[in-house]
């Protein structure tokens, strides 16, 4: 079972390294849903994680928000994505929509060559956008086109719990064409009911019990030991 930590500061990848994280997704601004990090956060995140073996994803998002940009928006995005690739990132998570819904895959297209995807086309991750899409499987399918390696996704519920059963339908029609990361309100409570009901072999969770409060190291390593107890 391969673990990925959601973190927001430097201070939060190194306690996610610390406690065993395979890999870790870094972003800034959590409340907003995520943004792209500072460039010298990033360099300190992807050094604390690549010093123990650990794997980088980073956001590629310029606000929060929807996910339809603007043209300065995407000029912004293509900018950001250049240096993640240049910094080291191993993914780069991004999502980019229509405002129908679908996914923009011309743009999506665009974006991953701004970033470099001719040389490394398995480095990127679709992220939560999916679940705003109106056909998941038309969107898999485009994805799966545009060579993307991940799909991290609620089920397109509000949280990995209650949208497990679709999750699970997801990683069955994905088969080995595309990967799928559950995630959203995973905790140590629900945590093996959502990876028996879905089948995954990855999970995706936050250091943050809400905006306020944090697990502690311990309780991040018990989560860790439950997602990969057989």
């Amino acid at each position: 079972m391969t673990v990925e930590i959601c973190c927001g500061t430097v201070e939060e990848v190194r306690l996610a390294v610390r406690a065993g994280a395979d890999r870790i997704e870094f972003n800034s601004a959590l409340e907003t849903g995520g943004v792209t990090p500072s460039r010298g956060a990033l360099c300190l995140a992807i050094e604390s994680a690549r010093w123990e073996g650990v794997k980088s994803a980073v956001m590629l998002r310029p606000r929060g928000g929807d996910f339809c940009y603007s043209r300065s928006d995407f000029e912004a995005m293509a900018l950001d994505g250049s240096f993640l690739k240049d910094e080291g990132a191993d993914y780069i998570v991004f999502g980019i929509l229509k405002p129908d819904g679908n996914v923009d895959a011309e743009r999506c297209y665009s974006m991953m060559g701004q970033c470099g995807s001719r040389k490394t086309p398995l480095s990127f991750v679709f992220h939560m956008a999916f679940d705003e899409t109106p056909d998941w499987r038309r969107a898999l399918d485009t994805l799966v086109e545009l060579k993307f390696s991940r799909i991290l996704s609620k089920g397109q519920a509000v949280n990995a719990e209650a949208g497990a059963e679709t999750l699970r339908h997801m990683i069955r029609y994905a088969g080995s064409r595309i990967e799928i990361l559950p995630g959203g309100g995973v905790r140590a409570h629900n945590v093996r009911d959502i990876i028996k009901k879905t089948g995954c072999d990855q999970i995706h969770f936050s250091l943050r019990k809400n905006e306020k409060e944090f697990f502690s190291e311990q309780e991040i390593k018990d989560l860790i030991a439950l997602c990969r107890r057989p």
